[in-house]
């Protein structure tokens, strides 16, 4: 069974029980959004199908599909009009939802683009280093499934799973592919897990930073390893908690932070928003994380959850519905089965407080246009 999934990862949802198709959002970015998206699909070979619930799709109708929603927005419709369009004119699909909660319930959780401090030398405090990938990771491809592996070779010239986070760091076995320093231990943790970042410098620039390969281990979450140590509850733990926790009790600081054996490594990146799995720029609030081995990353979706509300200090008043058109255009190695979905949120404070807290409960569509009916107006 898969990890956090639902026997049927997606399902077909009938007419009368679909939702309302309204957007809390500018539509401007929708598009925006949209455009990259079919780009990518016209990346994908000619000849590619991908299913969806019980229905097989050639890429050729995705493209139709996405090109017939961009469509639909240079309309401008108003929100009732797309909801009705939606609904009258496309196959809706749902995502199963983790198997610990009802049909169709998700866990949505948020990332952002961090913005941080650093140097390019070796200079106190800027001590903790974001390393390229070293000459030991060896890239390989499972033979049967066709993922992208990283492993290194022993003394016997054997692939063998590459060194834990603890051993990386502890026998410097990444050095000499320093590419930046940071001021902050858990900074650095937190940029491997966010995937994506920038960094000011001494003086004054900023430089942005991407994934670029993992040690590929599996990832190990800190905030369940606190809740299930009973240092704080699940409804406590957040992105701000667990830095109050470290920040507390330092003592604890390194072997919390090693229980996620999973290293990330990182190269320089073009200026501009951060690229996703898929090859194309994230859409602040409109790009989200699937396991794209579970669910589609092909098609536009559409994402029901809550989103918080800051108040004049910064801090979160309350939680408000979220309803919107979202694109699967990333993928995170904590993001598996059909019960997780995490929402881009940007960069800036909003989208610091938003990503570090949000755990909420949603629903997740997933959308093709009808094959054999006329597009009704």
């Amino acid at each position: 069974m898969l990890n956090g999934c639902a026997k049927n990862p997606l399902e077909k949802v009938a007419y009368e029980a679909l939702p309302q198709f309204t957007d809390d959002l500018q539509l401007e970015d929708l598009l925006t959004v949209s455009v990259r998206h079919l780009h990518y699909l016209n990346t994908l070979p000619d000849d590619s199908s991908f299913t969806l619930g019980t229905d097989t799709y050639p890429v050729s109708w995705l493209r139709e599909s996405l090109n017939s929603f961009i469509d639909i927005l240079k309309q401008e419709p108003d929100s009732a009009e797309l909801a009705r369009i939606i609904a009258d004119n496309f196959t809706i699909y749902q995502a199963g939802g983790r198997k610990d909660f009802p049909r169709g319930e998700m866990l949505i959780t948020g990332y952002y683009e961090p913005f941080l401090k650093g140097s390019l030398t070796l200079t106190p405090p800027y001590i903790y280093p974001l390393y390229a990938p070293p000459e030991s990771l060896v890239q390989t491809r499972d033979n049967d499934s066709g993922k992208l592996l990283f492993k290194r070779k022993d003394s016997n010239n054997q692939l063998v799973p590459y060194w834990t986070r603890e051993e990386i760091e502890t026998n410097n076995y990444a050095a000499g592919n320093e590419l930046v320093y940071l001021n902050n231990p858990v900074d650095a943790f937190l940029l491997h897990v966010q995937g994506s970042g920038k960094i000011q410098l001494q003086d004054g620039t900023v430089r942005s930073i991407h994934y670029a390969a993992s040690n590929g281990l599996e990832y190990f979450s800190i905030g369940k390893l606190l809740v299930d140590q009973g240092k704080m509850s699940l409804e406590e733990v957040s992105i701000p908690t667990i830095r109050q926790y470290l920040r507390e009790q330092p003592e604890e600081q390194k072997k919390i932070l090693n229980h996620n054996i999973r290293y990330i490594f990182f190269n320089w990146a073009p200026d501009g928003d951060p690229v996703g799995s898929i090859g194309e720029p994230l859409v602040a609030e409109r790009s989200i994380a699937i396991d794209p081995d579970v669910l589609p990353h092909t098609t536009p979706a559409f994402l029901i959850s809550r989103k918080p509300v800051l108040d004049a200090s910064g801090n979160i008043a309350e939680w408000i519905p979220m309803h919107r058109f979202v694109f699967p255009q990333d993928a995170g190695s904590a993001i598996k089965g059909s019960g997780r979905a995490d929402l881009y949120w940007g960069s800036g404070n909003y989208a610091k407080v938003a990503a570090g807290s949000m755990k909420e409960k949603g629903r997740l569509y997933f959308m093709v246009k009808n094959r054999f009916e006329k597009m009704k107006k």
